[in-house]
Formats: C-alpha cells, sequence, structure tokens
C-alpha cells in the first residue's frame, strides 16, 4: 500500500496501536563480534567480510548508519512489519503521520522520534572514544550524543574476553598528555589508557556517558538507549592488535580541523573525564519504578531528559494492564506471552534477514489506554526492556541538573 497518513493509520488499528519490527543489524568494521545477539553463526558477516561482522541490533530505529561509503541504504534502519506482511519504514511512517504514532503533543516539541537503542555486543574492547556535543556535532551538521548503558543478565552468560570499560580519564591528566598520544597516532599503540581506569561491568546495572567523555566499551552485551545520532571520535590508536585509522578519529570533524589537534582535544569535557568521583557520578542501578499483583518494573537507564528506559518482569502464569504517558520500544529478553494482542517470544537463533516476536512499537495511544500482557508460562518470567524517548514525564523526577562536574546539562 502507497505511505501516506490514511496507510499509517491501517496498520496501527490493525495491530491496535502496537507494530512489530523487523530486526535491524548493524556491521561495524573496527570491532570483533560478541556472538550474542541470538544471530546465526553463518550470517555474522551477512554484509561481506570488508564491512566487518555484526555486532549490534538497534531497535525502533529512525536514524541511518553512519558506516561509510559502503553503508547499505537501509543500513540501522527499523521496519514494520504489517498485519497483512507488508515492510514499511519506520522512520517514513514517523514523517509521514508522527502524531500518531508519538501523540501530537510529543510529534509538535520533537519534530520525530529521537532516540537511537541498540545493542551492542563486542568479544573484546572496543577503542577508547567520545560523542561530539551539541556545538561539535552541530559544526559537521549533527546532533551530540549522550548515552546510557544497562548490562541485561539474558545476554551476558559470558563475560567475553574484557568485561571492563576504560571510562574518562585518570585525575590530574594533562591536555598535553593527550597531545603527546594523537601525536604519535601512527607508532601503534598511542598509550592513551594509561591515563585512564577500567571499571569492571556488572550485569543487571549500568552508566550514564555524556558528550564529551571518553569511554572504551567492555566486553559485555549492552542495552543502548542514546540520542538518534551516530557521531563519535576514536581517540585509541590501537586495540587488541587492531589499528585504528586517524579517520576514525576526524569521522565527525570540520575537514579544516582534521589534522588540527587542539581543535580535537577541545571536544573533550575536560571536568567531566577528569572527575574523581565518576563512578560514584555516572554508575547507575535499578530502582523499582511500581510493582504489584503479578509484574515488577524498574529505572533501568533514568537522570536525563533525552531517554529514559524499563525492565518490566510479568511473573510465571500472571496477566496484568500496563500503561504509559508516552509511545516506547520494547525488546523481549526472557520467557514468551501475549502483548497486547501480538504475540512475543524470545528467539534462540535468528537467520539473517527474518523476522522474530521479540520487537515491537507502542504507540502513544495504546501506551495512554494500557496494553495487557499475558504470561501463560508457569515457570519463566517474561522480561521486557522498554526505551523511552525525550521528555518521558513519568522519568521527569529521576532527572539531574548535571553529572557530576560536567558542563554538560539537561
Amino acid at each position: 500500500m502507497a505511505l501516506d497518513r490514511n496507510a499509517v493509520q491501517q496498520a496501527i488499528e490493525a495491530g491496535k496501536g502496537i507494530l512489530k519490527l523487523a530486526p535491524s543489524w548493524v556491521p561495524r568494521s573496527f570491532m570483533v563480534p560478541g556472538r550474542r545477539l541470538k544471530l546465526h553463526p553463518d550470517d555474522i558477516y551477512a554484509f561481506g567480510g570488508s564491512r566487518g561482522g555484526i555486532n549490534e541490533r538497534w531497535f525502533s530505529s529512525t536514524t541511518k548508519a553512519a558506516n561509510g561509503p559502503d553503508t547499505t541504504e537501509f543500513e540501522g534502519l527499523s521496519f514494520v512489519v504489517t498485519k497483512s506482511g507488508e515492510k514499511l519504514l519506520l522512520k517514513d511512517m514517523v514523517e509521514v503521520a508522527g502524531d500518531l504514532l508519538l501523540g501530537k503533543e510529543v510529534y509538535d516539541r520533537e519534530k520525530g522520534w529521537n532516540i537511537l537503542c541498540k545493542f551492542f555486543d563486542n568479544e573484546g574492547p572496543i577503542p577508547h572514544h567520545m560523542h561530539q556535543n551539541d556545538e561539535h556535532a552541530g559544526a559537521v551538521g549533527f546532533k551530540g550524543k549522550p548515552e546510557a548503558y544497562y548490562f541485561p543478565p539474558q545476554y551476558n552468560q559470558t563475560f567475553n574476553n574484557f568485561p571492563h570499560t576504560f571510562m574518562g580519564l585518570t585525575p590530574g591528566t594533562t591536555k598535553q598528555q593527550i597531545r603527546e598520544c594523537l601525536e604519535k597516532w601512527d607508532q601503534g599503540d598511542n598509550g592513551i589508557t594509561f591515563h585512564t581506569s577500567a571499571f569492571r561491568l556488572e550485569p543487571g546495572a549500568g552508566w550514564q556517558i555524556n558528550p564529551g567523555v571518553l569511554h572504551a566499551p567492555g566486553s559485555l552485551c549492552t542495552y543502548e538507549p542514546q540520542v538518534n545520532s551516530d557521531v563519535f571520535g576514536m581517540f585509541q590508536s590501537e586495540v587488541e592488535g587492531r589499528i585504528v585509522p586517524w579517520e576514525l578519529l576526524v569521522k565527525d570533524v570540520p575537514e579544516d580541523k582534521k589534522r588540527d589537534i587542539d581543535y580535537i582535544i577541545s571536544m573533550l569535557d575536560w571536568d567531566a573525564n577528569t572527575d574523581p568521583n565518576f563512578a560514584a557520578n555516572n554508575k547507575v542501578f535499578p530502582i523499582v519504578a511500581r510493582e504489584g499483583a503479578g509484574f515488577v518494573e524498574k529505572w533501568v537507564v533514568y537522570g536525563t531528559k533525552f531517554y529514559s528506559a524499563k525492565e518490566l518482569t510479568i511473573l510465571p502464569g500472571a496477566t496484568v494492564t500496563i500503561t504509559d504517558p508516552e509511545a516506547y520500544g520494547i525488546i523481549v529478553v526472557q520467557g514468551y506471552g501475549d502483548f497486547g494482542g501480538t504475540p512475543v517470544s524470545t528467539p534462540s537463533m535468528i537467520r539473517f534477514g527474518d523476522l522474530t516476536e521479540d520487537e515491537l512499537f507502542i504507540t502513544a495511544g495504546a501506551a495512554t489506554k494500557g496494553v495487557t500482557i499475558t504470561n501463560p508460562s508457569t515457570t519463566d518470567p517474561l522480561v521486557i526492556l522498554k526505551h523511552f524517548g525525550p521528555g518521558n514525564p513519568d522519568a521527569k523526577p529521576l532527572i539531574k541538573e548535571k553529572t557530576g562536574p560536567s558542563s554538560w546539562k539537561k
């Protein structure tokens, strides 16, 4: 059917406000896949060996991956699968009738679904890198990107090679020391991790990483709500023997600044990186949002206005009705059941290009009316991660004015 407002309305009505999504897979040439995304082993390099292995799955995505000149047409974008089996880009649906999906107030304010959420899964650590703030990202036509991490236990039965993340810079580190690291980029390991500390990653907990803060995510499979912008700069020239090209440091730097080390260093939030209380100010633990007969729901990502996320657990044999004030996406990480009339289940293995029953988008109309969820299992909990875009009123009381000494505010 032609994608117009009427077609979007029909798709929403057919699913009673709940849209089924096809998996969206993203490769990264500079990483080694952790192989915990349940993708079939034969499909890890489905984009071709030169593109790298698939180590990310993007959820409810209206953001195209920025993977260089070989990026495929729909890479990173989510397709809605209608009840009749047709596939519609969620991005196009939001552009045509965003108010029907997000609610008029949210769409008028945001002009889109301004969140990117993903699973991120590596065998080992990735390079120490940062994401630009609005000022520096804006210089190349993008938005700045804060992001959050949560480590779902269901995807972390094995920790892989390095379940630690270097974060920030050791208090007392000087800009001259980082300059020297960048100046010897082509000499192998530039030694930037001599100036940082690694934190062991804890399943069932998470972190908030603000723009301009260096981080080298370790080898736990990570659930990442973030601002929908694929900007970054790699500050580490070699990791686990793999050389990182200078181009990945300056991917999102203006052309006339690509060799300007002072400018590159200026993209770092120095106070936030050298915060002596980095862990206390940035580590996040789940807190109960609500609970009742047969369910418990916890905040697992919170503290900013840009995004939030919950973990909803429906106990065996329970049926509950859950309301939320805004639209959201979900990924089912354990169990099976019925979600507002749509079957959901956690796959054990996924072939590239095949559909699953573990990912949905819940429109504002369905969220505010309430979704009835049933877990028919007699033994297994039904566990669902829920990601919300900017401005979720339920998350507003948890917003921090700022995290640590960072200049990045809400």
